[in-house]
């Protein structure tokens, strides 16, 4: 879950060679995730192989959302489309990045990986799910595995080697404008390697529309929301003079045939098919979360200022957010203390307010909105970490115990659930868990030093062979952790 970082900025982008790689993967198609040799011989463990390696990396460079209920939201979408598509040798696992890109891409091993611009930037859930067939198109027809061979690539070395020597000098310095300076270097290297990715795709395109229209369409979703994700995109992207976007988008010039045989197509379904309407009560709440929470606070402040008395619970909880991010305080309150008035059926603004009402101190306030929260949905863990915390400080150390280590099962590399979880336990007397929770958060927030100190602590304090066991378990994830660091494997 990655609470660290709901309390604080998102991360920027790190390393300009392994953005290069991962933004030039988005741009070249989706990677196959379907068995079947590519690279040469390399076979279907390779590919799970090279799909982990790659997942470890993106999770270390790329800023991901780390907020469950969006997470799950994504999740749930992409499962919903995947669960129609052929048989894979692996699962399907998807990660939600903070980019304003529209975008979404896959690689080797079912790793799916969806933007939150993508979602902020349409209007139907339906739209997205359109986006998602299509992917999934690419990954059951073999395409980028068929470009790869037919360019002759050998190993996987050769191809990062190629993708880095392309885009070296991509820096990624973080922030909006290192974002758009990687974006500009890789829309401008259309020649070269990633042309040749590129220069047998067309016909590719066309079949992952098609089989991408069947799966969202066995999905229950209404068709022609593909093609106007497709308009929307075009006008996004095109009018306001840049490239930007999916490469099913912004590499052919035969958009508009795309978008007219998609229609063809659909105008021939039966008419219940095309008389589908569209759910989009989650599909709003969640672009409340991303506008209010990962998008420019000036962007989302002036989206809902434009709204004005047209605002309803969701877009004051969303004004609250943006203003409490643009330090406005006084004035966010007044937006979550409207949301609540209106939404006291609403979980997300129970949780938001909550939240907010807690990290400034009015914890009376803030206990019945979260205590509401989790009653209302017993899987935000985001919901019972603020909880948990708020409990510990009246030394109510059980329920604290308790709701934090939920949240410990759900996220358990999240280092700073794993510290709040040692603090407790630690003022609550219990000072073997307490320091073994806080060597699990010294580990993995890779501070070697403190960890070796707590690690210490907690063997000294281990009495029975459940302790000792404990001890065994986290001896091995320090080494495993630091080993790794050490040897620079990924």
């Amino acid at each position: 879950m990655g609470v660290k970082s709901m309390s604080r900025a998102r991360r920027a982008f790190q390393s300009g060679l392994t953005l290069a790689l991962i933004l030039a993967l988005a741009l070249s198609g989706s990677v196959p995730v379907q068995a079947g040799p590519f690279f040469g011989e390399v076979g279907v463990k390779d590919e799970i192989e090279m799909g982990r390696k790659f997942d470890e990396m993106a999770r270390k460079q790329l800023p991901l959302v780390d907020d469950p209920e969006i997470i799950e939201y994504v999740r749930g979408l992409v499962n919903k489309v995947a669960q129609h598509i052929p048989q894979q040798a692996y699962p399907i696992t998807t990660t939600v990045v903070s980019n304003p890109g529209i975008n979404a891409f896959a690689v080797p091993g079912g790793y799916v990986y969806v933007y939150t611009g993508l979602i902020l930037n349409f209007e139907h859930e339906a739209q997205v799910a359109g986006v998602i067939g299509h992917e999934l198109g690419h990954v059951t027809q073999h395409h980028v595995a068929q470009r790869i061979e037919k360019m002759q690539i050998v190993n996987i070395a050769s191809m990062i080697g190629m993708l880095g020597g392309v885009f070296l000098g991509v820096t990624g310095s973080g922030g909006e404008s290192g974002r758009s300076l990687s974006n500009a270097m890789v829309i401008g290297s259309q020649a070269g390697a990633v042309s040749a990715f590129l220069a047998y795709t067309q016909e590719n395109e066309k079949e992952a529309d098609h089989v991408g229209l069947t799966y969202m369409m066995d999905s229950g979703y209404r068709p022609s929301a593909m093609a106007e994700g497709f308009e929307l995109i075009k006008r996004r992207t095109w009018n306001m003079g840049t490239r930007e976007g999916p490469s099913y988008l912004a590499t052919h010039p035969g958009l508009n045939e795309r978008i007219g045989y998609l229609q063809e197509r659909i105008a021939r379904l039966p008419k219940e098919i095309q008389a589908r309407t569209d759910d989009d009560r989650a599909f709003e709440r969640i672009k409340t979360l991303i506008r209010a929470r990962y998008s420019d606070p000036e962007v989302a402040l002036a989206y809902y200022n434009e709204k004005k008395e047209r605002m309803n619970c969701l877009d004051h909880l969303g004004m609250g957010m943006a203003l409490e991010r643009a330090r406005k305080k006084s004035l966010a309150r007044d937006q979550f203390e409207a949301a609540l008035e209106c939404g006291q059926s609403e979980e997300l603004i129970q949780r938001e307010a909550g939240r907010f009402l807690f990290e400034n101190g009015e914890y009376d306030l803030a206990q019945p909105a979260l205590e509401r929260a989790v009653a209302m949905n017993t899987r935000d863990t985001f919901a019972m970490f603020f909880l948990g915390r708020l409990l510990a400080g009246k030394k109510q150390y059980k329920p604290a115990i308790d709701y934090l280590k939920r949240v410990v099962l759900k996220h358990p590399t999240d280092s700073e659930v794993h510290y709040h979880l040692g603090r407790v336990l630690g003022e609550s007397g219990d000072m073997f868990n307490a320091y073994k929770e806080l060597t699990y958060a010294a580990i993995y927030q890779n501070e070697r030093s403190k960890a070796q100190f707590h690690l210490e602590k907690t063997k000294a304090l281990a009495k029975d062979p459940t302790q000792r066991k404990d001890v065994d378990d986290l001896e091995k994830t320090f080494d495993k952790q630091f080993r790794a660091k050490a040897t620079g494997i990924f």
